[in-house]
């Protein structure tokens, strides 16, 4: 597959594609399909009946089944439109569209990013991302140095430039960048805080969702080696707001870990116990009951503070993100009588406590 350029802004995403050899005499809407594989077959068709997808060269708008031949060009763009809209019971959420700076050099950022807020542009996420953000607003190109899901909030480390995020992309890869994360989660069963998740991670294949992170048992050898300290900040009846400190960066590892030992975070679809209910959402058929399972319109993940050794200035860093709108209207609901400037000094000292303990463990 060939691409020529692509570009982002806010609201238009353009990219050119140069037909290869092997796609030569392929159906303009089969072409589309390979680079466009999260549009359906009817959205294909649609921007290319209302001329979005443009041969160069050729007067357009074209039908779908007109072919492309070695060497033409292909631009197809998307507008923002409704694209990235969000629901929750039915009404269209006000996201939050511009990430906070936490701190800034000459080499990196770090940045608090919103929910629903992706990395990079991925799949029907071309716009509210974190990269197409900050290259609009700075006009150069930004290096994401790791990745956050899109309905998890928090810190995010962005670089300048390539050199900069190889060199910190190397310290997540060496487990010496130590990361804290806000959840709030069901309490299924009586718990005993800290608490120690090791059990390794994998997914299984032809498990329906495929996205699905299981638990094994630590002397498994299905999986890969996974560990995450828990530490209770509060908790009720039903109900436990907690720090979660990844030692391993594995995929949905704090989600999974949660979920297998009892305590599946508020609003995760993936982990509540019934597969199905993902499903629902995914395909817009979530009923009430869903909705009132989950309680909020996103997982209650926030990562709130990270902790290493800067490799430019040799310097010790510790920096902490906001707890985010939509987490403090919840908890303000659901626990009256919490003091946020209690909360906010707890997690302080135990957040710095635990990430100098565990860095580079």
């Amino acid at each position: 597959m060939s691409e020529i350029s692509k570009s982002f802004s806010p609201d238009l995403y353009e990219a050119i594609y140069l037909v290869d050899e092997e796609q030569d005499g392929m159906r303009l809407d089969q072409f589309c399909a390979i680079y466009l594989s999260s549009f359906s077959r009817q959205q294909i068709k649609q921007k290319i009946k209302v001329g979005q997808v443009q041969i160069f060269d050729r007067p357009y708008p074209h039908k779908a089944s007109v072919k492309v031949y070695h060497r033409e060009k292909v631009k197809i763009f998307t507008p923002r439109g409704e694209l990235e809209d969000e629901y929750w019971r039915g009404e269209k959420l006000e996201l939050e569209l511009d990430p906070k700076t936490i701190f800034e050099n000459d080499h990196y950022f770090i940045v608090a990013k919103p929910p629903y807020m992706t990395t990079h542009p991925t799949g029907k996420h071309l716009f509210n991302c974190v990269t197409v953000y900050y290259e609009h607003k700075y006009q150069q190109t930004i290096h994401s140095i790791h990745r956050l899901d899109r309905e998890t909030s928090g810190i995010q480390l962005l670089g300048k430039n390539p050199r900069a995020a190889e060199k910190m992309g190397a310290l997540f890869e060496q487990d010496k960048i130590s990361k804290c994360y806000f959840l709030i989660a069901h309490k299924n069963k009586n718990l005993t805080f800290p608490l120690n998740a090791v059990e390794r991670l994998g997914q299984i294949d032809d498990f329906i969702p495929r996205l699905f992170v299981h638990c094994f048992p630590p002397e498994s050898f299905e999986g890969k080696t996974a560990r995450t300290h828990f530490e209770l900040l509060h908790e009720n009846d039903n109900t436990i707001i907690a720090l979660a400190f990844p030692v391993t960066g594995r995929q949905h590892q704090i989600r999974a870990h949660a979920a297998f030992h009892g305590f599946p975070l508020i609003g995760d679809k993936l982990y509540n116990g019934d597969p199905k209910v993902f499903m629902r959402f995914k395909d817009g058929v979530a009923t009430k009951e869903d909705h009132d399972l989950m309680q909020l319109s996103r997982h209650a993940l926030h990562a709130i503070a990270i902790h290493y050794e800067c490799p430019f200035e040799k310097s010790v860093q510790f920096h902490r993100a906001e707890l985010p709108r939509d987490l403090k209207e919840w908890i303000e609901k659901n626990f009256t009588q919490l003091d946020f400037e209690e909360l906010d000094k707890k997690i302080e000292k135990v957040a710095l406590k635990f990430l100098s303990t565990l860095k580079g463990a």
